[in-house]
Formats: structure tokens, C-alpha cells, sequence
């Protein structure tokens, strides 16, 4: 049974160096058709400010969605990081092994991971520092990312680091905080749908996007008449302002919006293609 969810929030997520960034942006939204609003909107945030937020301020029953990659590919190869015995069994395994590595890194910070003599030969890094086992090509995926490309978007390999479409530092940064989260919040689907109360989800804001008319590869909305227009396919209300605005805070408003619709839907929590394990080692991406 679906919870009910009294509020729904999306956090566009960074795993930029440094301690603030303009790429975090948190918004929110309750039950109903207003507007989501951004959450300390004039505050740049660091991702250790989100954690606290996380667990000492989020609302009750909220559904929260961050848009990062909750783990990395493992079902394609039965392993994270393959011939290598220190290679975690689960996700949750993962976050652990990847928050003890950088315990040292400033700000929730991964260089330690991707530059540890093992885990590096899997990561295609800055510089043209391929792994040898990264595997070529765009890289290694997770069953989810397939999904995510047959929804109509262009996921890239969280195992990647290079270009400013990457995901992989702002996943690898993410799992730190998840490991930090602990018991406290239930992280779907690698933990169980919870009967009541708050849950984490995996978010793409390309899902969102797409759900809301966009097309595919024009899914980044810059001005405010775009992400209205964009908020009322979600029979949302509009937010209040004009001209431009940045992609970072129109992503969050827009996915909380989206998460508020899509949240009933009981399909987009039983995915054809999820089995106990891939939960259990590679997660998912909530309406892939």
C-alpha cells in the first residue's frame, strides 16, 4: 500500500568541489495544487546542510526525491567492482565502503574514492584517465538506466566523470549522505516501501520534465513562463515571478510537482523489471 504523503520535496543535487553550490536547490509542496517553494531560496547550499535538513527538518510523511544515482551498476557483472575482494554485496554496503573511504574529504566530498588504486580502474575520469576496467563505450549501466532511455532520456554511466552531463560525482557525494542518513529514512526500493511516515526516492528531473510535455533534449526549463507552463500540465499552480531562472531551482520545483502527481500511481512503484536483488544492489529511479 502506498503511504499518504502529506508533503512532496526534490532536491537537485551537486557533487561540484567545494562547500556551497549554486547547482543544490531544494523545493517543496504539500497536498494539492500550489505551487511547490524553494526551500531556503536565497541560501547557496552545502550538501552537509541537506543532510541536516534531512533529518532534523523534513516535514512528516514526506516523499523526498534526489536526483542522483543511489548506487552503481552491479547486475551486469554480479558485482560493483568486479576482481576486486573488497567489492560490496549491497547497496547499502556500497554507501558504507564509499563514506568510510572518503572519511577525510571535506564537505561530503568522493576524491578519495575514485582515486583509490581498486576502485579506480572502473571509473573513466578528468584528464583521460580511463580505468581498465571501465569498461569503454559510454560505460557500464544499471537496469534502471535502460528504463530511463526507453522513457525517452539520455542517462549517462554513474562509473563516468567526465562532462557536464555526468552523474557519477554527484552519486558518488549523495551515497555519503544516504550512508549518514542511516536508519532514519527509508531509501526505496532498497529499503521497503514504509506503511506511514517520510521515504527517499531516486528522481531524474529528465522524467519529470518529459511527464510534463517536454521533449526529449529540451527538457531544461530557463525562464519562468516555461516552468509554468510546465507546472500547469501538472495541474499545478504557477510560481509567482517572470524572466529567467536557473535550471537547478526550476528542476526542483518542477519534480516536487511532478512527485506530488505521480506519488498515487501504483505502477511506478512495482517496475516490470525490479526483482528483490537489483532493489537490494542497484535501486531505482522512481517512475523509470
Amino acid at each position: 500500500m502506498i503511504p499518504a504523503f502529506e508533503h512532496f520535496a526534490a532536491v537537485d543535487w551537486s557533487g561540484a568541489a567545494g562547500e556551497r553550490h549554486r547547482g543544490i536547490a531544494v523545493a517543496i509542496c504539500g497536498e494539492g495544487n500550489a505551487a511547490p517553494r524553494l526551500v531556503h531560496p536565497k541560501r547557496k547550499w552545502s550538501r552537509g546542510e541537506v543532510l541536516r535538513w534531512l533529518l532534523d527538518e523534513l516535514p512528516v510523511a514526506t516523499m523526498v526525491g534526489l536526483d542522483l544515482g543511489i548506487s552503481l551498476p552491479f547486475a551486469d557483472r554480479r558485482a560493483f567492482f568486479p576482481g576486486w575482494s573488497e567489492s560490496p554485496a549491497n547497496a547499502r554496503a556500497l554507501w558504507a565502503l564509499v563514506d568510510a573511504l572518503c572519511a577525510e574529504d571535506p564537505h561530503l566530498a568522493a576524491s578519495s574514492l575514485v582515486d583509490h588504486p581498486e576502485a579506480s580502474r572502473h571509473f573513466r575520469r578528468p584528464s583521460g584517465r580511463e580505468g581498465d576496467l571501465f569498461g569503454g563505450g559510454r560505460g557500464r549501466f544499471r537496469v534502471t538506466e535502460h528504463a530511463q532511455r526507453e522513457a525517452g532520456c539520455n542517462p549517462y554511466s554513474n562509473f563516468n566523470l567526465v562532462g557536464a552531463a555526468q552523474v557519477g560525482k554527484s552519486s558518488l557525494t549523495g551515497m555519503r549522505v544516504l550512508n549518514r542518513l542511516g536508519n532514519h529514512l527509508p531509501v526505496w526500493p532498497i529499503d521497503p516501501l514504509p506503511p506511514q511516515g517520510s521515504v527517499v526516492v531516486e528522481i531524474y528531473s529528465s522524467l519529470a520534465a518529459i511527464a510534463a510535455g517536454r521533449r526529449a533534449g529540451k527538457v531544461k526549463l530557463r525562464t519562468v513562463a516555461e516552468l509554468n507552463a510546465a507546472l500547469a500540465s501538472l495541474a499545478s499552480a504557477p510560481v509567482k515571478g517572470a524572466g529567467a531562472i536557473d535550471d537547478h531551482r526550476s528542476d526542483a520545483i518542477l519534480t516536487a510537482a511532478w512527485l506530488r502527481s505521480a506519488a498515487p500511481r501504483g505502477e511506478l512503484w512495482e517496475p516490470r523489471l525490479l526483482t528483490p536483488e537489483i532493489a537490494a544492489t542497484e535501486g531505482w529511479t522512481f517512475g523509470a
